[in-house]
């Protein structure tokens, strides 16, 4: 799918260069740099910078087979200093307004955050550091998986939301089957009397209706020739016999009604015990969006015995002849359903980064939200941590809003 012209463009994600600012007196700029905009002074630790005269503060955060947590360094005039001669604190404040503050410790030589800094890393910063008996403070903001996009454009793309909250998953299973005419759909058309076929009247492929000539017969017995007309109406699937052929018991038409298919499903042993007739499954082609609602209708009273598998029946209604017996389809079978507290829709997981993400709606503004996902459905999927209950975040079209966060370039970046 295109993404709609009238998608609004939107400015990059950038950090704003630093503003800093000392004692309770005075009043900073940063160090002066020849950085590009949106760009900042990276520290030995590659970290950010943040500079108060003589004094620096580097900021990291450090996510090294550890969960993540921030970490800072210390110097003056660009000299280490002793992590046990600063106390610091960071507070960032994230998109629905929480706000989160982080105390330090001593640890080797760095400050160490109090707590685990949690995905989104996406937030503004404020920080402030006391050592010598002055205080410094910044403010910036650090940005990644955000994008603004307006109400109106947003409804041009085909984007909607949804409110997170409690749902029914249904654990499911594929399995994979073809499309056939359905048994009762299929008529055998033989001749009354054995005798030589004088015409015939209709070919493979022709549609016909009830009571339509389809071929005339010279009776063996009575030498009177006869008609044979269509008992119900369909499609000559088979025809077997010529002008010229002497009719006996083998049936000379097949006529089947395409519109009545059936899907069937070889089930595996390993999986007989989960698949019973009346669940629902969703048969899908194997190329292409075509996909219809059933449910497993019966199964065929014997198994295959090379293969022990048996033979599960799903309705597939084809008016519009789309479905050609003899097609590859899946079937994604519902096999258990469970009441779960906070589920998303699953079409609305997108993958961001190392991440299966929903992009949450605040105002104009969507921000990714990293999931820890419990059972998946073709329709919703669990999420055990994450997001918020009560969250609105975008179901349909969401890939729209995860191409407008990449092409921002918003990082993970600190």
């Amino acid at each position: 799918m295109m993404r709609s012209a009238t998608l609004t463009m939107i400015c990059m994600a950038m950090l704003l260069p630093l503003a800093a600012c000392g004692d309770s007196t005075n009043t900073h700029e940063a160090k002066g740099t020849d950085l590009a905009p949106g760009e900042y002074e990276r520290g030995p630790h590659n970290g950010r910078m943040l500079r108060d005269g003589d004094f620096a503060l580097e900021l990291t955060v450090f996510e090294d087979g550890v969960p993540p947590e921030y970490r800072l360094y210390a110097y003056r005039d660009d000299k280490p200093l002793p992590p046990g001669s600063v106390k610091a604190q960071v507070t960032i404040k994230r998109l629905d307004g929480e706000v989160t503050t982080f105390t330090f410790r001593p640890a080797e030589d760095y400050l160490r955050g109090s707590s685990v800094l949690v995905e989104p890393h996406s937030f503004d910063v404020s920080v402030r550091a006391t050592e010598g008996g002055k205080t410094h403070k910044w403010s910036f903001d650090s940005y990644e998986g955000r994008t603004k996009i307006s109400n109106a454009a947003a409804k041009a793309a085909g984007i909607e939301t949804a409110i997170a909250g409690p749902a029914e998953v249904g654990e499911t299973l594929e399995i994979i089957g073809r499309v056939e005419l359905d048994p009762s759909a299929t008529s055998e058309v033989g001749a009354k009397f054995p005798g030589r076929v004088v015409s015939v009247h209709k070919n493979i492929g022709d549609r016909i209706a009830r009571g339509a000539l389809l071929a005339r017969v010279e009776s063996s017995y009575s030498l009177q020739t006869y008609a044979v007309y269509a008992p119900t109406s369909g499609v000559i699937t088979q025809r077997n016999t010529n002008v010229g052929d002497v009719t006996g018991d083998d049936p000379i038409f097949v006529i089947a009604d395409p519109a009545r298919t059936v899907a069937t499903f070889p089930i595996f042993p390993r999986d007989i015990e989960k698949v019973r007739a009346g669940q629902a499954v969703e048969i899908k082609a194997i190329e292409g969006e075509r996909s219809q609602g059933s449910t497993i209708r019966d199964f065929l009273p014997l198994a295959e015995v090379q293969t022990q598998t048996v033979t599960a029946r799903a309705a597939l209604p084809n008016p519009g002849g789309l479905w050609r017996p003899g097609m590859a389809v899946r079937g994604i079978v519902t096999v258990e359903r469970r009441n779960v507290p906070l589920a998303v829709r699953t079409e609305a997981i997108q993958q961001f980064r190392d991440f299966r993400v929903v992009f949450a709606k605040i105002g104009e503004t969507y921000e990714v939200r990293m999931l820890e996902l419990g059972r998946e459905g073709p329709e919703w999927t669990e999420v055990l941590g994450g997001l918020k209950p009560g969250t609105t975040y975008a179901t349909k079209n969401s890939f729209v809003i995860k191409a407008d966060v990449e092409k921002s370039g918003a990082s993970h970046d600190h």
